[in-house]
């Protein structure tokens, strides 16, 4: 039994916390755990973290190492030595390729027959806690559904005619009772699969008790799925006769498509498994709403928050205070570079904004003013036009590539943890108040051998001061 966590995904919706470069699977918002490490979490007891296997993209690695490595300093998981399963798409081509890939893998590396059964899950939706178990027995129902060579989906009951979900609509043909552990194993028939609807003709699918949301979660044997995939999506099944590294080389050939225009619309051997849970996934900041604890004004609020007259609302801080007066029923979500302020059910349009900022150029469609790295991160405070300050952590243990710049000196001051530095052949040992300087030209490094994390101010003066004027002679993290 393998599980494959698609985490890829650019998850615009939910800017400005979600950008291109820190997407919304990684985003720690209300309980102190990403919703990828929450997806991980819930798979316990069911799947061994040494059966997960990571499917995202290169962009991306470093934050999911970063979430798994999180989750191996505090389980108790005998595999937590186990170097994790990670598959880097070289581009975003849907989850048709990444599938297939995945499967390719599971075959090729992990020694995995054609009976193997396979989960597939988003690593960015929201199951609450009180249903893990069911979620979880409904796992255990699709691997008896899925010996039965079907391909089997997860149709959620819809509680509202939601227009930013797709929907399964069945055939009460067939319901099968296989018995597992006393209970009944229910599946349907798939109909069709039908996109986002607008909202009058969702009301028409809640109320006719035919139509599931679409949840995005599959389960199949590897076989089932290598057949229906060259039945019926032959372009990218032919890749599946390539090796693994043959096939990764070649994926920008593989057409991008979702596994349900591929095969799940189209084949025969698909069945809906309905889910009667909570499930939400966390497509917009609408749905983010739903699932946070509101106060007796039905507003729902973190961070250093002040309200006044103001009712089921949504107001996301950073670090400074917010206050707000006479609003109700919108969303306002603050971050130290971008504010987003919205009515309630209108969020879908965000994207409208991600387009704008897009054609413009903007920064701010891509990466947040903390920037994160595989060894740590580091904030803009303030720039001007020969100058740029910032605060930079780098983690336990870890240390940044050997480089130079041509068109900048940097000033290094600590401020927390020791530093070891390196200018040219020289190594310095620089404590809490203390500096380097590291001319224009000069090759340098910073690292942290301390086993608490180190902070440090930059400050950098030049006459170029973009991110793109580093020259790496050499990494550890492979840049």
């Amino acid at each position: 039994m393998k599980t494959f966590i698609l985490a890829g995904g650019s998850g615009t919706r939910l800017w400005p916390m979600s950008r291109r470069n820190y997407p919304k699977q990684f985003l720690k918002i209300n309980n102190g755990k990403s919703f990828l490490q929450q997806t991980i979490a819930r798979l316990s007891g069911l799947v061994s973290l040494k059966d997960i296997i990571f499917i995202t993209n290169d962009k991306y690695q470093f934050h999911v190492k970063s979430d798994i490595s999180e989750i191996l300093r505090c389980t108790q998981d005998e595999q937590a030595n186990t170097p994790a399963h990670i598959i880097l798409e070289p581009m975003s081509k849907n989850t048709a390729p990444a599938i297939a890939l995945g499967v390719k893998y599971c075959i090729e590396k992990l020694g995995c027959g054609l009976d193997e059964l396979i989960y597939v899950l988003p690593s960015d939706q929201m199951i609450k806690n009180e249903d893990e178990d069911m979620f979880k027995k409904y796992m255990k129902y699709a691997e008896e559904v899925a010996k039965d060579n079907y391909m089997a989906t997860f149709g959620i009951k819809p509680l509202k005619p939601e227009t930013g979900y797709g929907y399964i609509k069945v055939r009460r043909l067939k319901e099968e009772g296989r018995r597992k552990k006393a209970e009944e194993i229910n599946y349907l028939k798939v109909e069709k699969f039908v996109e986002k609807p607008d909202r009058e003709t969702a009301q028409k699918y809640v109320d006719s008790g035919d139509y599931y949301w679409n949840s995005g979660m599959f389960a199949f044997t590897i076989g089932t799925a290598i057949k229906e995939l060259n039945k019926h999506a032959p372009q990218i099944g032919e890749f599946l006769d390539k090796n693994f590294d043959d096939m990764l080389k070649e994926f920008g050939r593989m057409p991008s498509l979702s596994i349900d225009y591929a095969v799940m619309e189209k084949s025969d051997k698909v069945a809906v498994i309905p889910m009667d849970l909570y499930w939400n996934d966390i497509g917009s900041w609408d749905s983010f709403f739903e699932i946070l604890e509101k106060d007796e004004s039905g507003n729902a609020k973190i961070g250093d928050i002040l309200t006044t007259d103001t009712k089921n609302c949504l107001i996301i801080g950073d670090k400074r205070l917010i206050a707000t007066v006479g609003l109700e029923d919108c969303l306002v979500v603050d971050t130290a570079d971008a504010t987003l302020i919205a009515k309630k059910g209108c969020s879908q349009k965000v994207r409208d904004v991600i387009g704008k900022l897009e054609k413009d150029n903007r920064k701010e469609a891509v990466e947040h003013t903390c920037t994160y790295r595989p060894w740590g991160s580091y904030t803009v405070l303030e720039e001007g036009g020969r100058y740029k300050i910032k605060r930079i952590i780098v983690n336990k243990n870890a240390k940044l590539s050997l480089q130079r710049h041509k068109h900048r000196s940097e000033h290094w001051v600590v401020i927390k943890g020791i530093a070891k530095v390196t200018i040219g052949e020289k190594e310095l040992i620089v404590r809490e108040n203390e500096s380097a300087y590291i001319p224009k030209t000069a090759v340098h490094r910073l690292e942290n051998q301390g086993e608490t994390s180190l902070e440090i101010i930059e400050v950098q003066n030049g006459e170029y001061l973009g991110e793109d004027d580093i020259e790496r002679i050499d990494d550890i993290y492979g840049r």
